[in-house]
């Protein structure tokens, strides 16, 4: 079950058994303007202080006019995405999908779909042409992204580039 989070719902104790652990192999480069993979091995794993930021970061979202969706089973959270309320882009098209992580041992149910679809009815409602997304550039969270009909964004962040220049920079039509 997916449902919006509100601020005084998100706290360290709603991720106590949410699993952000990766093992990662390969990723995406864009090299000389060619999108290639290359080896890069390494464990994606958030210590407490990342989930106690990430609860700073949530509840901002939520304060800023923006919006956080948790999907359920059996009362824990398994799945989140969230979207920044600022348009931006050269017309505005824009609205950011900051976050959207799905619980180890739930990823491939189907869950991170259902998460894509309510960001992409909020931010249609709210007035976007398409989701921003700073993804993460291992070869398994791409292959999701162009599972969901996500490509290269036309227009890049800047501030986004500059944050993480190793993610991957897409746009989702909503």
């Amino acid at each position: 079950m997916i449902r919006i989070l509100e601020t005084e719902k998100i706290n360290t104790g709603l991720f106590v058994d949410f699993k952000r652990h990766q093992q990662v192999t390969k990723c995406w480069r864009k090299i000389y303007d060619k999108w290639v993979i290359v080896d890069n091995p390494f464990t994606e794993d958030w210590s407490k202080e990342q989930y106690e930021y990430l609860v700073k970061c949530l509840r901002n979202t939520i304060l800023t006019g923006g919006i956080v969706f948790g999907a359920f089973q059996d009362q824990r959270m398994v799945g989140f995405t969230s979207v920044e309320a600022k348009h931006f882009g050269s017309r505005k098209q824009y609205m950011e999908l900051s976050s959207i992580h799905v619980s180890e041992e739930s990823r491939g149910s189907g869950i991170g779909r259902g998460l894509i679809e309510c960001a992409k009815g909020w931010a249609k409602e709210h007035g976007a042409e398409k989701l921003y997304i700073s993804a993460h550039s291992s070869i398994e969270s791409q292959a999701f992204y162009k599972a969901v009909g996500c490509k290269e964004a036309e227009e890049y962040s800047r501030s986004h580039v500059e944050k993480e220049p190793c993610d991957c920079q897409l746009e989702l039509a909503v």
